[in-house]
């Protein structure tokens, strides 16, 4: 197992190097720093004496990839991509171009983003799991086909829909909840509790009848025919045998998410006005902070990738004939 890791990890180094190049090319390349410092000082009128300021200010007048004037290893660390990408790797994002700390925010922000993302996917889990079982239970009866049309039509719905309609509803007429901000302590749940509650009701439709799908396919397998031969009642051959057979195609696509949880929820953080990392990403994307955009997408590949690794290892914890080698 632990050599396993290990492979997996060292394997993660050229896909990051990959993905670091990838972003340095479009942002740094496609995108080149005079063009970055026309879209922050105004496309009209902006001087080459004001563009060569911003980027000396910024650290984006040095050669892209190789200063030829520097001695030494200056002419590969004293450049852009060593400055700006290289040191990404050691956690290094630098500041923002408003001058704060980029690591700060991401420590202040994660929380904000966990305390909404977190109950969302454990609370959803546990309802589209228990939703899509209950319609397996009932299968051909008029409770399954009614089921699988309500998912089919929340499933056609806009996510805008389910936000701005929730918040119009609980928070404007029925004044439950506020309709956004946000704050510390236990305060925090009468803000979070709406978001939490939207992030549920819309991933019902199309997660429920994605697992529906896969018990159905189980509960026609040999083993479940045979189980019941032996006595065993039907709730018994659900929960015991369909659903932990069920679950290594379901950790595939829940286990990688978990990593993705840190990232926060972009639409969801914007409309309840959630000081979280998706907020956090949609404002920089906004005003053009390129140097948050960068740390964003270097954390999520970093974060994707160990998702990957989880879901591997989970393997082995729900169907010990899954050998890691």
């Amino acid at each position: 197992m632990l050599a396993y890791i290990v492979r997996r990890l060292l394997y993660a180094i050229p896909i990051l190097l990959g993905v670091n190049l990838i972003t340095f090319a479009l942002f740094f390349v496609v995108n080149s720093p005079d063009d970055m410092a026309r879209m922050q000082l105004g496309v009209k009128r902006v001087t080459p004496q004001a563009i060569e300021r911003w980027k000396a200010e910024r650290g984006y007048d040095k050669p892209l990839v190789w200063n030829a004037a520097a001695t030494g290893l200056s002419k590969a660390t004293d450049t852009i991509f060593f400055d700006k990408s290289l040191k990404m790797f050691a956690f290094d994002f630098g500041r923002a171009e408003d001058g704060r700390d980029i690591a700060l925010e991401i420590r202040t922000r994660m929380g904000p983003s966990l305390a909404i993302a977190l109950p969302t996917f454990v609370l959803g889990l546990i309802v589209t799991v228990s939703f899509s079982l209950l319609l397996v239970f009932f299968r051909a009866t008029y409770l399954d086909v009614t089921g699988v049309v309500l998912c089919v039509v929340a499933m056609s719905v806009s996510g805008l829909f389910y936000i701005i309609g929730g918040q119009f509803l609980v928070s404007k007429i029925w004044h439950l909840v506020p309709i956004s901000g946000y704050t510390s302590g236990l305060d925090a749940a009468r803000f979070v509790a709406l978001p939490v509650a939207i992030g549920v009701v819309s991933g019902i439709g199309s997660s429920a009848r994605f697992y529906r799908t896969l018990f159905l396919d189980e509960i026609n397998r040999d083993y479940v025919r045979t189980a019941r031969a032996k006595g065993l009642s039907e709730l018994a051959v659900l929960f015991r045998h369909v659903l932990k057979n069920g679950m290594i195609p379901i950790l595939t696509g829940v286990v990688v998410v978990i990593p993705l949880l840190f990232m926060g929820a972009l639409l969801t953080e914007s409309f309840f006005g959630v000081p979280g990392l998706g907020s956090y990403t949609i404002d920089a994307i906004n005003s053009q902070d390129f140097a948050v955009v960068r740390a964003m997408v270097f954390i999520g590949s970093v974060l994707y990738i160990l998702g990957l690794l989880l879901t591997d290892i989970s393997y082995t914890l729900v169907d010990p004939r899954v050998s890691l080698s």
